[in-house]
């Protein structure tokens, strides 16, 4: 019987040690604040800042190339508005599944380029498949499909190519820089 009345003993002990130290603790967590008067008050409450206004990057769209649009109709439109407007046609070959189109877009879109695109350019985006489809359209403007996309030519309002893209140079989009695409756009504006 002895052990039993010193176990309940130590455990006693034990008990009113951790009661005392969680009273202590939870004690020692509350801070004791002044009374509070109107002086207090108006200067502990805090100016009504407005917030900074953040514009959020733009998203990778969804659906950029559509698969069952005719090529031709599709830059016959863009020479269209082109001429009318004064400005160059950037034809964009890629597909929806491309990551490095989606990259290309995003850089297209994101200042200065978006200036640079909106003032100079109508992009005109064509679907390639699986780099099996409209092969053709980009043979016909001299753009090596087969070096990878994104893959790009820049046209004047008549048709006429200024520039195709032969060595996959923005295949590897994700890996390249804003700036390139800036330099890009600089050099074959309008």
């Amino acid at each position: 019987m002895r052990s039993f009345d010193v176990r309940l003993v130590k455990r006693s002990v034990l008990l009113a040690a951790a009661g005392a130290a969680l009273a202590l603790s939870v004690a020692g967590c509350k801070e004791k604040s002044p009374e509070a008067t109107p002086a207090t008050t108006a200067a502990a409450t805090p100016a009504k800042v407005k917030p900074p206004v953040v514009t959020a990057p733009p998203a990778v769209k969804a659906h950029l190339y559509d698969d069952d649009a005719d090529p031709n109709k599709q830059i016959a439109d863009g020479l269209k508005q082109a001429k009318k407007e004064h400005k160059r046609v950037i034809l964009d070959f890629g597909g929806d599944w491309c990551g490095d189109c989606q990259v290309l877009d995003i850089y297209m879109h994101r200042e200065p380029n978006a200036e640079l695109l909106s003032k100079n350019f109508v992009v005109v985006h064509i679907s390639v498949g699986h780099i099996d489809k409209n092969l053709e359209i980009g043979d016909r403007y001299g753009v090596a499909l087969h070096k990878g996309v994104p893959a790009l030519a820049v046209l004047d309002a008549n048709g006429k190519a200024l520039y195709a893209q032969a060595g996959g140079e923005f295949e590897s989009m994700r890996y390249m820089q804003e700036s390139s695409v800036t330099e890009f756009l600089n050099k074959w504006k309008a």
